[in-house]
């Protein structure tokens, strides 16, 4: 090795100075070729790679405006009832903007051919200004409330006389605060996102047999679920201890599990589930007209760090059950309970209501 060395540099001595700056010069003209061949590829597969994003993208905006229905689901849009009694008049005065976003999600039971039907699922999604967190606050579908223009019955009779407007109008009324936007979809959407994903895995808090109108075993603990399996898991209810208030507690299981996978790594890195998923999340889809497809997208994005113990379920309180008048049976609204709920939401203070639990 010293023998090369000394031989390179003694024919490097032997060059005359102009000779050798020639072939310096001549290294460095190809050194620059071969970085700026290597930087032309790198860019070249930069490039390629974001025309594959932005042509996806757009495939998926496609998906997304194709698929997706924009209603009048607002009272502001379709027309508000004109409130009946003192206290509805009383009760609409109040109504007061809150800090973060409150989008009321509606799973609607209509059959075909059905105009307006009695609402299945009733979710109000909070989202706090800082997109820290995402608060599932299930309204049981037999609290008996004042629905204004038709006196008092229970909560999803509201959506039955007047649709997701006169929905929107009772549920303000029962907390003080007001609705930004809706969201209407069916079971038959659940079942479809649940088989995109592949399947999720759900946490029941007791267990149930294939006998419930479910019609399928399910652990207390968790159980991985087909789309079928999960549509059957969210509508049980005669076996639970408390009927429609343990069923709020499985369709938030649910809600929360399904999120989890669609964005999990096993997901979000897989062009066709994306797709599959998109495709099956909106072709049920209904939203209100202020809903627009960029905005979904923006507040999709704004909550990509939320994680599961960021996801938070409320159950709206009530003091029990009880009969009505008429001799049905319902949840007793705690008015209390249900004003301190209101003042949370509009002081974006959820963290601090006493009624919060993570579900796994």
């Amino acid at each position: 090795m010293s023998d090369l060395m000394h031989e390179l540099a003694a024919d490097d001595d032997a060059e005359t100075p102009p000779a050798r700056a020639s072939r310096r010069r001549s290294e460095r003209s190809r050194g620059r070729r071969w970085g700026l061949r290597i930087l032309a590829v790198f860019l070249g597969l930069v490039f390629l790679v974001v025309a594959l994003l932005g042509g996806f993208a757009l495939f998926l905006n496609h998906k997304v405006d194709s698929n997706v229905k924009r209603e009048a689901l607002l009272p502001s849009q379709a027309g508000a009832a004109s409130p009946s009694t003192p206290e509805e008049l009383s009760a609409q005065a109040l109504i007061a903007q809150s800090k973060g976003t409150n989008v009321l999600l509606v799973g609607s039971d209509a059959r075909p051919g059905d105009t307006f039907s009695r609402s299945d699922v009733m979710v109000l999604v909070h989202i706090p200004e800082d997109k820290s967190k995402v608060y599932l606050i299930h309204f049981p579908r037999d609290l008996w409330v004042s629905i204004p223009g038709h006196g008092e019955a229970k909560l999803n009779a509201s959506y039955a006389f007047g649709g997701a407007p006169l929905l929107v109008q009772s549920m303000q009324n029962l907390i003080g605060v007001r609705i930004d936007h809706v969201v209407k979809t069916d079971f038959n959407g659940f079942e479809a996102m649940t088989d995109a994903v592949g399947g999720v895995t759900v946490y029941a808090e007791e267990a149930s047999g294939a006998t419930g109108n479910g019609g399928i075993d399910i652990k207390q603990g968790w159980n991985t679920l087909n789309g079928k399996q999960a549509l059957s898991f969210v509508r049980e209810r005669y076996q639970l201890s408390e009927g429609d208030i343990s069923r709020g507690k499985r369709q938030m299981a649910f809600v929360k599990a399904l999120l989890m996978k669609a964005i999990s790594p096993e997901v979000i890195t897989n062009p066709v589930k994306i797709a599959q998923f998109t495709d099956a999340a909106t072709k049920n889809l209904i939203v209100d007209e202020t809903m627009t497809t960029d905005y979904m997208r923006s507040e999709a994005f704004a909550l990509r760090n939320v994680r599961g113990g960021d996801v938070v379920f409320i159950t709206a309180p009530f003091t029990g059950f009880g009969w009505s008048s008429d001799g049905q049976s319902i949840d007793v609204v705690d008015q209390p309970g249900m004003q301190a709920l209101g003042d949370a939401i509009r002081q974006d203070r959820l963290g601090d209501y006493k009624r919060t639990s993570v579900i796994p």
